[in-house]
C-alpha cells in the first residue's frame, strides 16, 4: 500500500499564500524527500524556538507551558503543524508574545475544562486571526458588516489595504479554499512596509487585557477583491450563509 503524503499540494501562486512561500517552499520540498517535519523547519531557517517531535511533550503538561519552559515547540507531521511551524519563523516576535501570554494565564488560573476569556481570545487568535493595515471606512465597514461597502462600493480602496493571514488552522483551512472560511481579523498599524515591521508592531500592541475584549472582526477571506476570481462578479457577496447582517444589539 503506497503511503499517503505527510504534507498536501500547496497552490503557492494563492494571493492569501504570498508572505509564506518563503520559507515554506523550501520546507515542503524537504518533507516531500523523506525528512521528518521537525527537522525540515530546523532546517531552513532561524526561530526563536527549536522544533521537535510530539513525543517530547511530557504526559499532563499543557503545550504552551511546555515551550515556554522549554523553547521546544512539540511538532506533528502535517498541515496543521507545518504552518504552525511557519508562523514561528515569519512572526517569531508575535509568537512569543502569545506564549508568554498564554502561559501566564496558565500559571494563574491552570489547566481548567473552561479557558477562560482572555485563553479563548488566544487560542482564537494563534489559530484564525488575520491582520488588517486599510483606510478607516473599510475598517468602519468591516466592523459593521456592511459588506455591500466594504466589498463593493468602496472597492477601490482595497489597493490601498493589506491583508495577511497569521492563523496556523486558518492557512490550513485554505489548502482547499471554500467561501465560508472566516477569519478573525485583527487591525493592524496603517503603515506596514514589511512582514518584519508587522511583527513587531502586533507583539507590542498585544496585552492580555486587550485581547479579553476579542478585538477581532469576522472577514470571509475568498470575499477580498484579486483573491478569489468568482467574487468579481458582486452577486458572489448576496449569500447570507456567509455574508452575514450585524446582529442586534
Amino acid at each position: 500500500m503506497k503511503t499517503p503524503p505527510l504534507l498536501p499540494p500547496i497552490d503557492w501562486e494563492r494571493p492569501w499564500l504570498q508572505a509564506w512561500r518563503e520559507p515554506g517552499q523550501r520546507v515542503a520540498c524537504a518533507v516531500g524527500a523523506g525528512v521528518a517535519l521537525h527537522q525540515a523547519l530546523n532546517a531552513v531557517q532561524p526561530a526563536p524556538v527549536c522544533f521537535a517531535p510530539q513525543c517530547s511533550l511530557p504526559t499532563g503538561e499543557a503545550y504552551e507551558s511546555f515551550i515556554a519552559r522549554t523553547r521546544l515547540c512539540p511538532t506533528r507531521e502535517g498541515s496543521h503543524d507545518f504552518f504552525n511551524g511557519l508562523c514561528w519563523m515569519r512572526f517569531p516576535k508575535t509568537k512569543c508574545k502569545l506564549n508568554q501570554l498564554q502561559d501566564a494565564e496558565i500559571a494563574a488560573a491552570g489547566i481548567a475544562p473552561v479557558r477562560g476569556a482572555v485563553r479563548d481570545a488566544l487560542t482564537v487568535f494563534d489559530e484564525n486571526a488575520a491582520f488588517l493595515s486599510a483606510p478607516q471606512p473599510l475598517w468602519d465597514a468591516l466592523i459593521a458588516r456592511d459588506w455591500n461597502s466594504l466589498f463593493i462600493t468602496r472597492r477601490a480602496l482595497w489597493q490601498e489595504a493589506q491583508l495577511v493571514l497569521f492563523g496556523h488552522a486558518l492557512l490550513e483551512k485554505l489548502l482547499q479554499p471554500r467561501k465560508p472560511i472566516t477569519a478573525h481579523v485583527y487591525l493592524a498599524h496603517p503603515a506596514m512596509n514589511s512582514i518584519a515591521e508587522l511583527d513587531a508592531w502586533v507583539a507590542a500592541d498585544l496585552s492580555a487585557a486587550k485581547l479579553a475584549t476579542k478585538p477581532f472582526a469576522p472577514l470571509p477571506v475568498l470575499g477580498v477583491p484579486g483573491w478569489w476570481p468568482e467574487n468579481e462578479n458582486f452577486s458572489f457577496y448576496d449569500d447570507s450563509l456567509v455574508f452575514r447582517s450585524q446582529r442586534p444589539s
